[in-house]
This record gives structure tokens, sequence and C-alpha cells, in this order.
């Protein structure tokens, strides 16, 4: 009989680990992906630009993508978008077909040529978070590594919409300042 009980228990807590792994995937699309889904239900696009190559952009996908608190709230109200900044990939948006012309295949894990759409973004660092609203205008970018809780603040802010009333530059630091992260570490 006690063996029996340790064995219910075991299986318990396999499942329940194997639930809450589960709970912490982003569900990640296209670009064209994300953009065909918003025309059903609208969602704010939270986009992920890296490069194969970059350091912090793999810390930020095992240490902040993989939160469960993180994971859960992007799925939830975004679309999550990764996109290579020195890739391939076609894109079209906002009425423009982007490519990467000098794209050299031998260098597909290193260093290669910036793709148009990544020059468009204006981006110039990695890893770069691009906000995307439901009509699939531009928000803002957010650079840089970021931790659950940092993140947490622009996830939710454009979220919420409250970037739209700050009007200097002081009433963003107020926002900051008074900010509570709840996502856990």
């Amino acid at each position: 009989m006690e063996l029996k009980k340790t064995y219910t228990i075991i299986a318990f807590f396999l499942l329940t680990s194997f639930i809450d792994a589960k709970a912490q995937e982003i569900k990640w699309l296209s670009l064209e992906q994300a953009l065909k889904a918003q025309k059903v239900v609208p969602k704010k696009i939270f986009m992920d630009v890296f490069t194969k190559w970059c350091g912090p952009c793999k810390i930020l996908d095992n240490r902040t993508f993989k939160n469960r608190d993180v994971a859960n709230y992007i799925s939830e109200h975004y679309y999550a978008v990764k996109f290579n900044g020195e890739g391939q990939e076609k894109i079209n948006f906002s009425g423009n077909v982007f490519t990467n012309p000098n794209y050299n295949p031998a260098r597909a894990n290193r260093r290669n040529s910036t793709h148009q759409f990544t020059q468009f973004l204006r981006i110039r660092a990695y890893p770069t978070m691009v906000f995307i609203s439901e009509q699939g205008d531009l928000i803002m970018p957010v650079q840089g590594y970021q931790t659950p809780q940092q993140l947490e603040f622009f996830l939710k802010m454009f979220k919420q919409g409250d970037h739209q009333v700050f009007s200097t530059s002081k009433d963003f630091q107020n926002y900051r300042k008074n900010f509570t992260p709840k996502f856990r570490g």
C-alpha cells in the first residue's frame, strides 16, 4: 500500500512538472502569421529580433523567455514573433517587401549582412524587442537583454496602452518608478 502511494505521488509530480514545463513555452510565429492572426483576433505583436551569433539573445531565450510568467503573459496578450535580423526571410510589412539581398549562406551562424527589415526598424543592436500595435503600427523597440521583471514593465505598459499618456520623459520616469513587478525571477 505504501509503495502504491509513493508511485501515485511521483506520478503526480511528474505530471504537474510536465504541465508546468508546457506552460513555459512561447508559441513563436512568423511576422506574416502574426499579421494574419491580428485580422481575426486583434492583439499587439511582440517581436524578438535576434541573430544566431548573439550571446545576449541566447541568454534572453534561455532565461527570460523560459520564465513561466513571461511566457504566459506573452502567450495570452501578444502574438509572439521571432525574426533573425540577419536572416534571409522575405518580409511583407506595411505595403513593402523586405529581403536580405547580401545574405551569405556560408555565414549563417556568424555575422551576416543586415536584413532590410532590420534597417527599416532602425535596429542597431541585438537583441531588440519590437512592439507592434493591433493596427500594425510600430510602437517602440526595447534594446538589449531584459530580465523577466524588466521585460514585464514594457509588456504591461504597452499592453495596457499606458505609454500613450506620457507627455514628457518625466511622466515615463514616474511611471517606471511606481511600477511594481509581479513576475517571479
